[in-house]
């Protein structure tokens, strides 16, 4: 149950209609009735991975809390100070990291198993054949759980917040079973934090018609985004990703861009009928997206693209690394060979290239991501370096601080996003850099003229509705950047307010691309 589906508008629905009938205390089971059903939906054998990773980060941070709290009265009782209370309180945490460790191995275990499994049997496979040992590894057969990448990050984020004492535990289980599972997001993020998500997710909302019209709208966006814009754009990424051999040269910088506007439009009109789905609820998951392609470099880009998973790498994985350590020995070691001014970046190297390699291998078990997370931590660290240059330009040259100069800089990353991505979506990483090649050497704009865009499976209509919806997306951004479009839309008059929103209702209705049941293609970040 997909959320461009027949089933997936009546669940909806029906929830809604639900959860405001019913008295307001009951109104956070309707949530988790609703969002068991709806996992429930993907397969029941599926639902033991999330259940065992709910009643383990439920118990372990209650072993972690109650450690705390039996060692801070013990230091009571015995009136400890100084040095003794020093290294009773080391005890305590040494006691609490054990039970961490032990939370972080059962469920990064489980997500490794279930998703990884095959890449490691591939990679043996590989081994055996290059040192010409015959026979192979089987792989294994079972399918993803749904939505195991996302939840996954959320119960690590909760269990590592309540060791490092930013909260309480929570006591009840069904809440943080809805949590972890709550239907909206489990699909494809955003990644939540608990102490952020409970405010709204527990509370007992009122009926707002405000709210759930400002849902809708929120929602009818996203699926203008998905299924006028992102399915329409995917035959001809699917035609030159399928058929490179033939659509090279200029075609490798159309598929380049055309997989941007798909990947933009799948995953942003994703997250948007996400958290639209959460407001008709009153809850308030966070944005994942803020105007992307309006950065300058690619540090911005990434401050600005799926905003809740760097957040979550950079907090859980990047600081602990810079500051563990590895990375002061690293530095210390490196010190005897760099010198002293040289080793001291050692840390933060070590960490930005971990953190981008386990980025990378999150979002797919693959050399392809794996080589796209880690040309991504390179080029950011060669940004970081040349900073220094950057800004002595900036202030030798006057016009780079001119708009022309500007545009020029979101241009470049456009195209600097789009060429990395290509390892994403080639078959192999070689595939990719020879299409880099064909894209240098064979350019040949003829080529979009002479009949063999034909094979790229879309049509002039489609090549319109395209080609208009760009600058659309430049518009929505242009007044998003200053406030949210949906409250700039308020101040139109009704008839405006109608226009736009029905306009976009019946451009949905009439252009969207449809297979059976609203289900043509699968959300992009759905696998992960």
């Amino acid at each position: 149950m997909t959320f461009v589906s027949y089933e997936f508008l009546a669940f909806l629905a029906v929830f809604v209609l639900v959860y405001y009938v019913l008295p307001g205390r009951f109104r956070w089971m309707v949530l988790l009735a609703g969002s068991l059903l709806f996992y429930l939906a993907s397969g029941v054998k599926y639902f033991v991975f999330l259940l065992i990773t709910c009643i383990s980060v439920y118990g372990l941070a209650l072993w972690i809390e109650q450690i705390h709290t039996a060692g801070t009265e013990e230091i009571k009782k015995q009136g400890l100070k100084g040095e003794e209370k020093k290294a009773f309180r080391a005890g305590i945490k040494k006691r609490q990291k054990g039970v961490l460790q032990l939370g972080l191995f059962v469920n990064l275990g489980i997500l490794i198993v279930v998703k990884y499994t095959n890449f490691a049997i591939w990679n043996v496979n590989q081994w055996l054949h290059f040192f010409g040992r015959e026979g192979e590894l089987g792989f294994v057969t079972w399918a993803l759980p749904l939505g195991i990448s996302y939840y996954t990050l959320q119960a690590l984020g909760y269990i590592l917040d309540i060791y490092h004492g930013k909260y309480k535990a929570w006591r009840n289980p069904f809440q943080i079973l809805l949590f972890l599972s709550f239907f909206p997001q489990v699909v494809q993020g955003p990644v939540s934090r608990f102490d952020k998500l409970k405010e709204t997710l527990f509370a007992n909302h009122p009926w707002s018609r405000q709210q759930v019209c400002r849902g809708m709208e929120r929602m009818l966006w996203g699926f203008f985004k998905k299924l006028v814009v992102a399915d329409r754009v995917a035959p001809v990424v699917m035609a030159i990703g399928q058929n490179p051999e033939e659509l090279g040269g200029i075609y490798v910088l159309v598929g380049m861009l055309a997989y941007t506007l798909q990947l933009y439009g799948d995953f942003t009109g994703g997250i948007d009928i996400a958290i639209g789905c959460g407001e008709l609820f009153g809850v308030e998951l966070p944005e994942n997206f803020d105007r992307p392609f309006s950065a300058e470099s690619l540090a911005e880009y990434w401050r600005r693209w799926h905003m809740s998973l760097m957040q979550w790498f950079r907090e859980y994985v990047f600081y602990p690394l810079a500051g563990s350590r590895f990375a002061n020995r690293s530095r210390k070691i490196g010190e005897k060979v760099l010198g002293k001014k040289a080793a001291s970046k050692l840390p933060m190297y070590i960490a930005s290239l971990i953190t981008w390699f386990l980025t990378g291998i999150w979002h797919g078990a693959s050399w392809n991501f794996v080589i796209w997370g880690m040309v991504n931590g390179v080029i950011l660290l060669a940004s970081q370096e040349a900073a220094p240059l950057y800004r002595k330009f900036h202030k030798k040259y006057a016009f780079s601080n001119t708009p022309v100069y500007h545009r020029f800089m979101v241009l470049r990353t456009l195209m600097m996003v789009s060429a990395v991505q290509m390892f994403e979506y080639y078959a192999s990483p070689l595939t990719a850099i020879r299409m880099f090649g064909d894209l240098i050497f064979v350019w040949d704009v003829g080529r979009l003229f002479d009949g063999s865009a034909a094979l790229l499976g879309i049509t002039l209509a489609d090549c319109a509705v395209l080609l208009l919806s760009v600058p659309l997306f430049c518009m929505v951004g242009s007044i998003q950047g200053k406030e949210d479009v949906r409250l700039w839309m308020e101040r139109k008059s009704g008839l405006v307010r109608f226009l736009v929103w029905f306009g976009l209702f019946l451009a949905v209705v009439i252009l969207g691309v449809y297979g059976q049941g609203y289900d043509k293609q699968s959300f992009i970040y759905n696998q992960f």
